[in-house]
């Protein structure tokens, strides 16, 4: 088995949503901010190479959007899904599964492009299979007023119509993709509705694909909590038992959406659970 990091674009987010109730002084230190108050985000994808499987986790934002739609975001870089995906020697058309998270414009996007036409929509992945949940895929599409800027039809309905959708069977805690590896799902509700956080066993690591339960190393600190959670209490709770299990296990964190701390260990303090080691993809593939 071999993982690819695959860069979705880079894009910033203003740092008071990301940090809550948090104080602009103290998540600066961790995550300074540009004169908009927006912070450096990224979408880090995490592709898995096992046998015949190509196993694609998250798709970023995508680029069908309006210029207007990108301009609240403030693109930065160079990376893009396909881009990258050419970089580590694969064509969409090679991807056999995308596991979905969750369905924010952010994490899904990527999915469906237009056609040819510019018009229609259609996968970007045609030869795979899309996996999301039943229970989230409902909260999805039969939004809340307050995520429904979120979850924007053009990235979600496209997959259901194409046939290529699939669902987690609902509580299943592990899944086959092939006979060797082992796949891990933890459900987490604080974000948002039955969130998927996978676990991988790669080599004697585990590997974690932290989505937005910790969307960057800066969110450590229990109370670091995003203002777009949709149960916050929920959400510490949840922090709280995973941050403990990671130190506890010696997890490895995939952090989707830190830009510049891509994967980490964390370890119990005096003040709780914190960083531990940082690790750049490439020493991290080199350990």
């Amino acid at each position: 088995m071999k993982l690819h990091a695959i860069e979705a674009g880079n894009f910033k987010l203003d740092g008071g949503a990301m940090f809550g109730v948090v104080p602009k002084s103290l998540w600066t230190r961790t995550n300074p901010a540009d004169n908009n108050n927006m912070i450096d985000i990224a979408a880090r994808c995490l592709l898995i190479e096992d046998g015949k499987r190509l196993i694609l986790i998250d798709t970023g934002m995508g680029d069908k959007q309006s210029d207007k739609f990108f301009s609240y975001y403030y693109p930065w870089g160079d990376s893009n899904l396909a881009g990258s995906l050419q970089e580590k020697g694969f064509h969409p058309d090679d991807i056999t599964d995308v596991f979905l998270t969750h369905l924010h414009f952010d994490h899904c996007g990527g999915c469906i492009v237009y056609g040819s036409d510019g018009k229609s929509l259609q996968p970007a992945f045609k030869n795979a299979t899309y996996w999301s949940n039943e229970d989230h895929w409902k909260w999805a599409t039969q939004p809340n007023a307050r995520e429904k800027a979120s979850f924007l039809k053009e990235n979600i309905l496209p997959i259901e119509q194409s046939g290529q959708l699939q669902f987690v069977e609902k509580g299943k805690k592990t899944y086959s993709f092939s006979e060797e590896m082992n796949f891990g799902i933890l459900f987490v509700d604080g974000h948002t509705d039955k969130q998927m956080i996978p676990h991988i066993t790669y080599k004697d690591k585990t590997i974690v694909f932290a989505a937005d339960l910790l969307p960057t190393a800066g969110h450590l600190p229990l109370p670091y909590v995003m203002g777009f959670d949709t149960r916050p209490l929920l959400t510490l709770d949840e922090k709280e038992q995973f941050l403990n299990k990671a130190a506890d296990e010696n997890l490895y964190l995939w952090l989707e959406h830190d830009a510049h701390n891509p994967i980490i260990t964390v370890q119990h303090t005096e003040k709780g659970v914190r960083l531990n080691e940082c690790f750049s993809i490439e020493n991290f593939f080199d350990k």
